[in-house]
């Protein structure tokens, strides 16, 4: 019995099989659509990919034909999200773009901005890379926001904004850092003044001011000699700017070891 049911699912895929390539091979276009629709639905029921590799490939034949039809819009959407659930990220930002300029009074304009705005989301770099993905991302979800306030998507759209502003930040920080661990001196101090302003409330806020502090007293008793008075002079008034937000913590500890050796060689520098 089980040896009959067996080759009767043979049998019934390798006859779907054999009516798809029938199809595919057709030219009325409408054949193509229904099986592609058919293949459609059938992966948003099973979700398994090759329904919709499937579909995309009668798509890609009939979507000229559609255009500017009526039925172009259920077309052009289905294709775009058959991308967007297999994964194909790069394409389904680009085709769900195209979907809501196309069709911006759609019901499902909505949806499209914001799976186009996810598709760079999930394309965006780890943090160390170009984040030029990441940034757009960031505009496309805004976007969302802004269009939608009272949206279906508007709590997790904030949430991906600030994952990626996060990242965006991090990166930012990591490139100051840098700067400092390599002992460009000069360039950190410079960075982490141009973070500081640009992500006032970054969590990394400490750290950037201490790492400016810190690179400015190693700049100044590195220096030569007729420099350091100077450059001792400002890595104290970061000090200040750092010790004003920040006590008891473990950077402190260190600012304060920093600190109290400037204050002795400034001493030393007046007695002079």
């Amino acid at each position: 019995m089980k040896s009959i049911v067996l080759l009767l699912l043979v049998v019934i895929s390798f006859a779907s099989c054999s009516d798809y390539q029938k199809v595919l091979k057709k030219d009325e276009i409408a054949p193509k659509y229904e099986m592609a629709k058919s293949l459609y639905d059938k992966g948003l029921e099973t979700d398994k990919g090759k329904y919709y590799r499937k579909a995309i490939r009668l798509f890609d034949q009939i979507l000229p034909q559609y255009k500017g039809k009526p039925s172009g819009e259920t077309v052009s959407y289905m294709n775009a999200n058959s991308h967007y659930l297999l994964g194909d990220y790069f394409l389904s930002g680009y085709l769900f773009e195209r979907f809501s300029k196309s069709y911006p009074n759609s019901e499902k304009a909505e949806e499209a901005h914001y799976k186009s705005a996810v598709s760079y989301y999930e394309v965006s770099p780890i943090y160390s890379k170009d984040q030029e993905d990441t940034q757009t991302a960031m505009t496309k979800l805004q976007f969302y926001i802004n269009t939608y306030p009272d949206g279906e998507f508007f709590e997790e759209s904030n949430s991906k904004i600030q994952e990626l502003s996060l990242k965006i930040e991090k990166k930012y920080y990591e490139i100051s850092k840098q700067y400092h661990h390599t002992e460009r001196y000069k360039a950190a101090i410079e960075s982490f003044d141009n973070y500081i302003l640009k992500f006032p409330g970054t969590k990394f806020r400490e750290q950037a001011f201490f790492y400016k502090f810190e690179s400015a007293y190693l700049l100044a008793i590195n220096s030569i000699a007729i420099l350091i008075p100077e450059r001792i002079a400002e890595a104290q008034t970061y000090y200040e700017d750092y010790s004003k937000y920040y006590t008891g913590t473990e950077l402190s500890e260190q600012a304060r070891i920093y600190a109290k050796d400037i204050e002795e060689r400034t001493n030393t520098q007046t007695e002079l």
